[in-house]
């Protein structure tokens, strides 16, 4: 019977370290989204995006 209430209180805990992981994941994914969206407001690269467009859309007329 101990091993039974062991085994219980061990699959408990690991179910809330899968959702720990899963928090981590997101923060690390919403502070990537952020840097890549200050990268693209950045006036160069803001630049550079609206050349390839304009030259993308020039040349399908």
């Amino acid at each position: 019977m101990p091993r039974l209430i062991h085994r219980l209180i061990r699959n408990r805990a690991d179910a809330g370290m899968t959702t720990a992981e899963y928090a981590v994941g997101t923060l690390a994914a919403v502070a990537f989204a952020a840097v890549l969206l200050a990268v693209v407001k950045s006036g160069v690269v803001m630049s550079a995006l609206t050349a390839i467009i304009t030259g993308a859309l020039n040349s399908a007329k």
